[in-house]
C-alpha cells in the first residue's frame, strides 16, 4: 500500500504547477526549485503507479496502433509478411496469436519492439 494519501498526491500536483514556470533545462540541478520539483514529481508518480496503473499493451493493440501509426491496412501487411489478410485480422481482433516467426516479422515490419510483443 502506498504511503503517499490522496491529500499529499493532490498537494503536490497543485505544486509542481506552481514550480513549473520557475525551472527549466538551464536550471542547476541543486537549485531549491528544481529540488522541490523533482521531489514534488516523486510523490505523484509512486501515487500514481498504485492508484492509476498502465497495464503493457495486447499483441492485438500493439499490432492495431503500429498499423495506425504507418497508415498502413491489414491487407497491406499481410502482402509484407506473406500471410492472408483474414490470419491479420485474426491477430488484431485477439482471435489468434502470432507465431514466433511471424511475430518476428511484424516487429520489423512494423517497428515493434520484440520484449513488447513478448509482453515484457
Amino acid at each position: 500500500m502506498s504511503k503517499i494519501k490522496k491529500e499529499q498526491y493532490e498537494f503536490a500536483l497543485a505544486r509542481i504547477e506552481e514550480l513549473l514556470p520557475l525551472v527549466n533545462d538551464d536550471t542547476p540541478a541543486n537549485d531549491r526549485n528544481a529540488v522541490e520539483l523533482t521531489m514534488m514529481s516523486d510523490v505523484v508518480i509512486e501515487y500514481e503507479k498504485e492508484h492509476f496503473p498502465i497495464e503493457k499493451p495486447s499483441v492485438a493493440e500493439l499490432i492495431e496502433l503500429s498499423l495506425e501509426e504507418k497508415e498502413m491496412t491489414q491487407k497491406q501487411l499481410a502482402m509484407l509478411i506473406g500471410v492472408s489478410p483474414s490470419r491479420i485480422n485474426d491477430y488484431v481482433s485477439g482471435r489468434s496469436e502470432p507465431t514466433l516467426r511471424i511475430a518476428r516479422q511484424l516487429c520489423r515490419t512494423l517497428n515493434i519492439a520484440p520484449a513488447a510483443m513478448l509482453g515484457c
